[in-house]
């Protein structure tokens, strides 16, 4: 017997194209899943990111601030009276004729038994000269008087006049003596080392 499937309609396999159906709509919610994941994981390294920025801004700004706290608050004075210093020691450095050993030799041959020296600041002037200023401690005036002669005797000393002249409690007179001090040692002038007679 002759058996013919006379449907208009074709077979189908139905199942076979829900299955497809099935793994595309899996992979396409994986892709999805991974995607929301990685965008999530973007924004949170964004923020992230973000946040270390406006901190970096904010510890900037701070660090300005004090910055100029720090600067406004420095003494200019100050600032300048240690420049000018440090430029002096630079010039006696320049120089290379000071030297303390000399100069106390020339103190110890001159100084009188009155006198006592109390401080030593050596300084440059505008002209370049070294300075010697010197406090002493004396007896009495006609004691400062001898000293200064016997320094201004060796010819290492110019000028050398009595600044600042007054009485302590002790009864002893304290004066600040000033004047050029001229480190090389001049032809016929006394040796700085010396033996010389105190009153």
């Amino acid at each position: 017997m002759l058996r013919t499937d006379l449907s208009t309609r074709p077979f189908y396999n139905e199942r076979a194209v829900t299955v497809a159906l099935g793994v595309a709509a899996v992979i396409v919610l994986i892709c999805t899943v991974l995607n929301v994941t990685a965008l999530a994981a973007l924004s949170r390294r964004q923020s992230a990111l973000a946040a270390e920025a406006d901190q970096a801004e904010r510890t900037a700004r701070d660090l300005r601030q004090k910055a100029e706290t720090a600067r406004r608050s420095v003494d200019q004075s100050r600032l300048a009276a240690i420049a000018a210093a440090a430029h002096e020691a630079n010039a006696l450095i320049d120089r290379r004729v000071f030297s303390w050993t000399e100069l106390f030799n020339r103190f110890e041959a001159t100084l009188p038994a009155g006198v006592r020296i109390a401080a030593v600041r050596p300084s440059v002037d505008p002209d370049g000269r070294l300075i010697m200023t010197v406090a002493v401690v004396a007896r009495s005036v006609d004691d400062v008087d001898a000293f200064i002669e016997a320094l201004e005797g060796t010819h290492a000393f110019g000028d050398l006049l009595a600044r600042e002249e007054r009485f302590n409690d002790a009864g002893l007179l304290e004066a600040t003596l000033r004047g050029v001090y001229r480190s090389e040692r001049v032809p016929g002038s006394a040796e700085p080392g010396a033996p010389e007679s105190r009153p």
